[in-house]
């Protein structure tokens, strides 16, 4: 296809974006169980999430285009939302199907994670629903360590679905976080 040679850019995400994010996620509410959302969401319901994500901080969001279509995007948002896990994201990233397994899920985290070495960030941590080989593999080649599994933790299609969880080591070791 010609599609394979288009340059693909990455960079932040923005309010132009939101209706091809939103596209983009919808397809893996309804197709798949990489999502536990279960209902489709409208662009107008995913902008507050979209504005949860400056252009600078922990929590980001990239997006990846070729050309006229958008290939994916990777986000950091709160891991958890009691104030100690500051320095703690969870990483995500979504593939259009047009875009899986051309390197684009490769170039959105590491853009991310160079974009998160300023950030007073000291983990990442990702749940990978199982299985999906393309999203460990990605993970392990960013350093992500497998840290553990919650079984059964979803349910959608009618079935239990479990979740892989993986931590990846950011910034410098020590007593005090990064400022």
């Amino acid at each position: 296809m010609s599609h394979d040679h288009e340059e693909v850019q990455v960079r932040p995400g923005t309010e132009a974006d939101l209706t091809s994010l939103t596209d983009l996620y919808n397809h893996y509410v309804r197709e798949t169980a990489v999502t536990f959302d279960t209902t489709a969401f409208t662009p107008e319901q995913r902008r507050p999430w979209l504005h949860s994500h400056p252009e600078d901080g922990p929590h980001r969001l990239l997006v990846a285009w070729t050309g006229e279509r958008m290939a994916g995007y990777a986000t950091t948002s709160p891991f958890r939302p009691k104030p100690a896990y500051a320095t703690s994201v969870e990483a995500s990233v979504y593939l259009a199907p047009h875009a899986v397994g051309r390197g684009v899920g490769t170039l959105l985290y590491g853009a991310l994670f160079a974009a998160l070495e300023k950030e007073p960030v000291h983990r990442v941590f990702a749940g990978v629903a199982l299985p999906n080989d393309a999203s460990v593999r990605l993970h392990e080649r960013f350093g992500f360590r497998r840290i553990g599994e919650f079984t059964e933790a979803g349910w959608k299609f009618g079935r239990y679905w479990d979740v892989r969880w993986y931590e990846k080591r950011l910034g410098p070791t020590g007593e005090h976080p990064p400022r």
